[in-house]
């Protein structure tokens, strides 16, 4: 079993009968139990549910049945990510013990094709966090360079994919949490447009802007993932599932005459190795025929505080269900039940979820509801706009993913700090939109690069052959490997 081998190489390897499922699950699984010590990666692993799939995958080669384009592969799930009978806890104390009696949408669409569940990564407690380290478990490490931390909040996930403790992940974005981790872990991920994959089971953050997507090792298994999981679902009344055809069919195909937005905005503050980075990458697209059109956005600079206020204020209302009464953490020392909740939720929750519990309900309150929280949803609206027109000029837009690459632990004790980090993924979650992190390069300390390919609606299938026809003609150069998880 090679290292970062592909999806389809994997399946290949299956029905060719080099190894059994059986055989390479227990390499990953191995692998999990060597290298997870240093990386911190998963918080539950689930080897009976991996190795009873496996089997199963192994009667079906056998009888000489077809495999379904994930049937067999390796993969593991965000912690909060509903999995029946598996702890499911958004690495918070306040959902310690709490296991799910059903699976989230995506899991059991998964599931029935015989996916091989690892177990379920680390990432920010309630994915509230851009590093990995708000986590009641400690925080993950980024295999690249262990002092520093592979992003958040899905950083378990990154982190695994890109020390080859799974062939792929599922995370979550809200405002750039797949996408940042994939920057900084050097590997694939893609928040799709906001609707087309189900939310059912994802335990909410700020309902209006989250998203499931994959992180994989390229863009072909980032879009063979997403294919997958993209079907339209009746219990998430904002799911319409994919538009159009499996984006994997069109991965191919020429992006000659191909137009490239590239908005000034977004290229402010850039750190010296990042802005070298994102430049090769529009030289190679003009090298493959693509045109570069100058953009301006000037609505960005209100992103972060729209985001900000918006998403803290439906934390504030998701989060109003954890009070110690039906299930999860309760405080054991109390008077009454006023006093009940109000210990439970300050011991359950950590510094940050509550710094954006209570910034949320400020925005809330009586008198300040039209100052703030009304403010921002009518920025919200003029954000959409803006990229409406944009997208009247160009095909796609190309953009840094993160102005920085993978951030020091305990980086800053400034929460401010860390939201700036922010500032290149929230304008996608604001507008729904879909966008993609590929990496493109490394910095001066030899960290990994991301650029962010941004599309239109429902037009996934764009920024995935974009990013796969560029992965084509430079992955030599860009794709940093590690020597971690599944060997040969």
């Amino acid at each position: 079993m090679d290292s970062y081998s592909t999806i389809r190489k994997i399946q290949e390897g299956l029905l060719h009968k080099e190894y059994s499922c059986e055989e390479l699950t227990k390499s990953y699984l191995d692998a999990i139990e060597r290298d997870n010590q240093i990386l911190n990666s998963y918080i539950t692993v689930t080897p009976e549910e991996a190795l009873f799939a496996a089997k199963r995958v192994d009667q079906k080669i056998a009888a000489g049945k077809p495999l379904s384009p994930l049937e067999g592969v390796p993969m593991t799930l965000k912690d909060n990510i509903s999995t029946n009978k598996i702890p499911t806890t958004c690495c918070s104390k306040i959902l310690s013990g709490y296991t799910p009696i059903y699976d989230a949408a995506v899991w059991e669409t998964l599931k029935a094709q015989n996916a091989i569940l690892l177990g379920k990564t680390n990432m920010d407690e309630f994915a509230m966090g851009s590093t990995c380290e708000t986590s009641c478990y400690g925080g993950a490490k980024n295999p690249h360079n262990l002092k520093r931390v592979p992003g958040g909040s899905s950083g378990g996930g990154a982190s695994a994919v890109c020390a080859n403790l799974a062939a792929y992940a599922l995370g979550s974005d809200t405002g750039g949490s797949i996408r940042q981790p994939a920057s900084f872990c050097g590997v694939v991920g893609l928040k799709p447009t906001y609707g087309a994959v189900s939310r059912y089971g994802l335990i909410a953050f700020a309902s209006s802007f989250d998203q499931i997507g994959p992180i994989a090792g390229c863009a072909e298994d980032t879009a063979l993932v997403f294919d997958a999981i993209s079907v339209y679902d009746k219990r998430d009344s904002t799911c319409s599932g994919r538009k159009g055809a499996p984006c994997a069919e069109s991965l191919n195909q020429s992006i000659k005459g191909m137009k490239i937005g590239i908005p000034k905005e977004y290229y402010e503050g850039l750190r010296p190795g990042v802005q070298k980075a994102l430049e090769d990458a529009q030289k190679t697209y003009q090298d493959l025929g693509c045109e570069l059109v100058p953009l301006a956005l000037p609505e960005l600079q209100y992103a972060l505080p729209v985001y900000y206020i918006l998403a803290c204020a439906e934390a504030s209302s998701n989060l109003g269900r954890y009070d110690g009464i039906r299930y999860g953490y309760k405080t054991e020392h109390y008077n009454d039940l006023n006093e009940m909740i109000c210990k439970t939720r300050s011991e359950g929750f950590g510094a940050e979820v509550q710094r954006r519990i209570l910034l949320g309900t400020y925005v809330l309150s009586s008198g300040y509801y039209d100052a703030y929280y009304k403010k921002a949803q009518i920025l919200r609206g003029k954000i959409v706009d803006a990229f409406r027109s944009a997208f009247q000029k160009c095909d796609i837009i190309l953009a840094p993913t993160v102005p920085v690459t993978a951030l020091p632990q305990h980086y800053s004790s400034n929460a401010v700090d860390n939201y700036r980090t922010d500032i290149c993924t929230v304008p996608v979650n604001i507008a729904g939109l879909p966008g993609i992190s590929v990496p493109c390069g490394k910095d001066e300390d030899n960290l990994p690069v991301g650029m962010q390919l941004i599309g239109k609606k429902f037009e996934e299938a764009t920024i995935l052959r974009a990013a796969h026809q560029y992965e084509k003609a430079v992955r030599n150069t860009v794709f940093c490997p590690v020597n971690m998880g599944v060997k040969k």
